[in-house]
């Protein structure tokens, strides 16, 4: 394991500092006294603890959000008939399309729903169980949701499914937040990329579980359905039982409750080393900085001009995650296909296809970010997307002079789905938990969250209505976005790739924005690599600011 982070371009930004001893409580057990060098050094590795635990509720929570964003589609039209037949029974007449599509967006879009009720809770949950505890204690909504969704044919109720698939909604969104939120305080700073892709991994990966158990030679069957909608059951329960085992945010127990032997025995059992001051210290440094701070709400933070641009920022990023499109895609994968003319028998395996290219778009994006950074594979993802969506308009505006535009639709929607696992799929919510201190953080997720599944509702449940008013056309409103996303982490979003959360906190608040400039002053401003505006090009303009 003492290999991967080496793999990953691991390195130090700045030479290390002896910051002398630590005195920690003598019931937390003997702490030896050693150099500065070797204190660095012990942040480095990835033990099996930290990769465990990462590998853990990244599939028994973050997979599921991605399996229950895809289970809905091959089994829809068994849904749908499903819903008719029921109504038919109740009322003596089925359902007419119009409101027959309703009711089934409204079985996608209540998923999101949920996720917004789920999102909105983060902050009390995390506050009161910490984070260990809120991910134990959600995978209970995960059994009831199952049961719900399992039982809802044999009792002739699509209220059951709906219900059901609320409540996973609630599920996710509750753990979409707090899984970042927990593996960014428990990893070395050189490692929190890493570790903070891997649940978008798994996010692809319950994508394309869904999509290979959606084949008909599995559960994609009318009579299996209420089974694959309830498979979710498993990963859940497999949480459950192991998740205890495995202590609690350490950044949680010594900033929070104030708990530092509980910290520091966390921290050992993470880095696999008794030599821990060093990370207590920043810790406690932190601490100290925010001790006339209790935690911030979400009005708070959206009146604190100190932050300001970091909370743009993660307004930006999270709400373009919906607003790209892929909701879209994933939600509406088989009649996208249809539209762009593939074969009805061949569907369901070019589905399984993307899936799989999703899966090697997470795996890249996560053994690279730690050497390219983050900037340049969100800023790359959001661009491939907005030109492959572009491709998509061309595509299926041609198809009936062009029959083989129908397979470049296909490459474009591998090239969405690759831009969008490769680095905007996860780093938004490691974003979050990096542009802010302990104490904006909670607040943070809850924004973020909520605009990201009130965006994911908005664009499940519209998307069927504006494909069918607007044909083609329709890609080209997530295009636009795609682009417009990028251009503005290209200016305005520092890298943070091994920066501490108060360093990166430092950037913002010694650098003024851009926006607030002139623009020939801009245009004579040194640049750095990627393009954000560097501090020292900003040094001597405040009299220029207006």
């Amino acid at each position: 394991m003492d290999l991967l982070p080496a793999a990953l371009g691991t390195k130090w930004d700045h030479p290390p500092k002896d910051h002398g001893s630590l005195q920690v409580s003598p019931h937390c057990g003997p702490v030896t006294e050693v150099s500065a060098v070797a204190q660095h050094t012990c942040t480095k590795h990835l033990t099996f603890p930290l990769l465990f635990v990462t590998f853990l509720v990244s599939f028994g929570s973050s997979m599921l959000y991605g399996y229950n964003l895809a289970v809905v589609n091959s089994p829809a039209v068994y849904i749908k008939a499903f819903y008719n037949t029921t109504w038919s029974q109740r009322y003596g007449h089925g359902l007419a399309h119009g409101p027959l599509t309703l009711f089934y967006s409204l079985t996608v879009s209540i998923f999101a729903l949920g996720g917004l009720v789920g999102s909105l809770l983060v902050g009390l949950l995390v506050e009161r169980y910490g984070r260990n505890g809120t991910l134990s204690r959600s995978t209970l909504l995960v059994l009831l949701a199952s049961g719900f969704m399992g039982f809802s044919r044999e009792l002739g109720s699509p209220e059951m499914v709906i219900i059901g698939r609320s409540i996973t909604g609630l599920h996710s969104g509750i753990c979409l937040s707090v899984v970042p939120l927990y593996l960014g305080e428990i990893a070395p700073k050189n490692l929190r990329g890493f570790l903070g892709l891997v649940p978008s991994i798994f996010i692809c990966l319950g994508v394309f579980f869904a999509q290979v158990l959606g084949l008909p030679e599995l559960l994609g069957k009318d009579r299996f359905w209420p089974l694959f909608l309830s498979v979710v059951v498993i990963p859940a329960s497999l949480q459950l039982l192991l998740l205890h085992w495995f202590p609690e945010s350490p950044r949680y127990l010594l900033m929070e409750r104030n708990d530092i032997c509980g910290a520091t025995e966390a921290l050992r059992r993470f880095l696999g080393t008794h030599n821990v001051q060093d990370m207590i210290k920043e810790m406690k440094e932190e601490q100290q900085s925010l001790s006339s701070m209790e935690m911030v709400s979400v009005w708070q933070l959206l009146r604190d001009r100190s932050v300001r641009w970091q909370t743009l920022s993660v307004v930006v990023v999270n709400a373009s995650m919906q607003l790209s499109g892929i909701d879209a895609i994933w939600f509406y994968t088989n009649t996208i296909f249809e539209n762009s003319g593939i074969p009805v028998s061949q569907i369901p395996y070019a589905t399984v296809g993307t899936g799989a290219i999703e899966v090697v778009a997470g795996v890249i994006g996560c053994f690279t970010i730690e050497k390219l950074g983050r900037r340049p594979l969100i800023i790359t993802g959001f661009c491939t997307m907005g030109i492959c969506l572009a491709g998509i308009t061309i595509s299926v505006l041609l198809q009936t002079t062009l029959p083989w535009m129908c397979y470049v639709s296909v490459a474009c929607m591998v090239g969405i789905i690759a831009g969008f696992c490769m680095g905007p799929a996860g780093i938004p919510f490691l974003m979050t938990a990096e542009l802010f201190t302990q104490s904006y953080r909670p607040a943070a997720y809850i924004i973020g969250g909520s605009l990201n599944w009130l965006c994911n509702f908005t664009v499940g449940f519209i998307f069927p209505f504006l494909q069918m008013s607007a044909g083609a056309f329709c890609y080209l409103v997530f295009c636009a976005v795609c682009l417009l996303v990028a251009l503005y982490v290209y200016l305005v979003i520092p890298e943070t790739k091994n920066k501490t959360f108060m360093e990166i906190s430092h950037i913002f608040a010694t650098r003024p924005s851009f926006l607030s400039i002139p623009t020939h002053l801009i245009a004579m401003m040194k640049l750095n690599g990627y393009g954000a505006l560097e501090s020292s090009s900003l040094e001597g303009l405040g009299s220029s600011l207006p």
